[in-house]
């Protein structure tokens, strides 16, 4: 059981962190280490930022997966 909820926060919350990473060609690690510090000096504001940005990515993706549909017509 424990393990299922790990696998699904890997897979669902960490692909802000890859976004970031790959548009700014950073390391993943170094990304999500920002986040954790800064968590904890801006008291919490970038856990904000972090949920805002999955929900655009989501919205984002979903956008995109409609459009596909739509040409493949």
């Amino acid at each position: 059981m424990f393990q299922r909820i790990v696998t699904y926060f890997e897979k669902q919350s960490f692909g802000v962190c890859t976004y970031i990473a790959d548009r700014f060609d950073m390391s993943i690690s170094k990304i999500r280490l920002f986040f954790i510090y800064s968590s904890f000096l801006a008291v919490g504001f970038p856990i904000v930022f972090y949920i805002m940005a999955v929900l655009i990515l989501d919205v984002r993706h979903y956008i995109k997966r409609i459009r596909q549909r739509i040409w493949d017509l």
